[in-house]
């Protein structure tokens, strides 16, 4: 999927945006990342725009590590051991910090071992220190799931990486017809035909969680498409209590990567409205929080306040 699809859910405090696309020093395009393994890679500064570009199809892990450090030296195997285990549904990325200072400046390394995971393009900080294997994989499933989420379900050739191989090269899984013509009007900009091509596939399939994620993520770029956000905030403070108005600031927020702002705004005037009022305000929110992932500790926090006004 292009840069115009949302991402929102995965967009936290980490700038990567200028490393993308920076060639090396004196060259014409960025080197290729070396694998260790199949699914193992030694990445450096100049190296990284691949590791973006891979990670629009398959969940890549960054473990952030020096030389010199113990408990570094303790978390890699594990991060090896519980990758290997997933078959190639999700790659480590090695950084030593020593060497590529502007990465290690761009995830704010304060301490390592540190480790982030890298859904489409954008990150997801996981978790700093030597954590127990159990605890690696339960966080690591929950990346899993959060790609899922996100259309990243792609996989990689788990090979041992043995002589002057390539780097891991992506598989994409074949996309189901609703899935493909969602995908396709997603891409020309007809969002309303995408919307109703996943909705088809939801009737299909009320399962389907790609297809309620997909369905999220299109109506939001739908509701937001020509907005002005200038506009929208200031109708908003004119009618605290406008849900219509509250719901435009809202998205706008989310599609920014401002997600606790619009789950803030939401619950704020969930609260304020009288009980037969507040249906639209709860299902909206239950939407947004399809379209963060369940796993988000920031939907997790606002299900919570929810919860409680609601009981």
């Amino acid at each position: 999927m292009t840069d115009a699809s949302p991402a929102a859910s995965l967009r936290g405090a980490v700038d990567l945006s200028t490393l993308r696309n920076r060639p090396a020093p004196g060259a014409t395009a960025p080197a290729a990342a070396q694998p260790v393994s199949g699914l193992v890679m030694d990445v450096t500064d100049e190296m990284f725009p691949q590791v973006l570009e891979l990670s629009r199809t398959v969940p890549v892990v960054i473990d952030l590590w020096a030389e010199w450090c113990g408990p570094c030296k303790q978390l890699s195997p594990v991060l090896e051991k519980v990758i290997a285990e997933l078959g190639g549904r999700m790659v480590l990325a090695k950084v030593d910090v020593d060497a590529n200072p502007q990465l290690a400046q761009a995830f704010r390394a304060q301490s390592i071992p540190l480790v982030v995971g890298l859904v489409a393009g954008q990150p997801v900080q996981l978790f700093t220190g030597a954590v127990p294997e159990q605890q690696v994989r339960e966080i690591l499933a929950q990346l899993l799931d959060l790609a899922a989420q996100n259309g990243v379900t792609g996989s990689v050739d788990a090979g041992d990486g043995e002589g002057e191989s390539a780097p891991a090269e992506a598989v994409e899984p074949p996309l189901a017809p609703l899935h493909a013509e969602a995908f396709a009007a997603i891409e020309d900009g007809d969002y309303a035909r995408a919307i109703t091509a996943y909705e088809k596939a939801l009737a299909e399939n009320p399962r389907d969680a790609d297809a309620k994620a997909g369905l999220a993520q299109v109506r939001l770029l739908d509701r937001i498409q020509g907005a002005d956000l200038q506009a929208a905030r200031a109708a908003a403070a004119a009618a605290p209590t406008d849900i219509e108005a509250q719901f435009a600031v809202a998205d706008l927020d989310l599609a920014g990567g401002h997600v606790d702002d619009a789950f803030g705004r939401l619950l704020d005037l969930f609260a304020q409205l009288p009980g037969d009022a507040r249906t639209p305000v709860r299902e909206r929110l239950v939407e947004l929080f399809t379209l963060i992932g369940d796993a988000d500790p920031r939907v997790v926090r606002a299900r919570g306040r929810l919860a409680s006004l609601l009981f």
